[in-house]
């Protein structure tokens, strides 16, 4: 019964060390550094945060699409790639 005890543990130790391999090797090895609010791109009701000018403080309050006071967080350096994108503000990735 001891025997089976060590060996089940042995197993289990195994597999969570491939397990834990296995999650580290789905890491993303290019994440950004900085992040851009990029206004003038966002859907009706996909912005990120408030309004720039104020009209509203919460994100999903989009009025219409590509209104220029609506931003989304972007990589830094991707918003003026896209058409009718303005860097509003960058900012550190946590």
């Amino acid at each position: 019964m001891k025997n089976k005890i060590v060996v089940d543990s042995a197993i289990a130790t195994i597999l969570s060390a491939g397990l834990l391999a296995a999650s580290q090797a789905h890491a993303v090895p290019d994440a950004p550094k900085q992040w851009e609010k990029c206004a003038g791109i966002v859907k009706a009701g996909k912005n990120d945060c408030g309004a720039l000018d104020g009209k509203h403080g919460c994100a999903g309050q989009a009025t219409f699409d590509n209104d220029d006071t609506e931003w989304v967080y972007v990589p830094a350096g991707t918003c003026e790639k896209i058409t009718g994108g303005v860097v509003a503000k960058v900012k550190p990735a946590k």
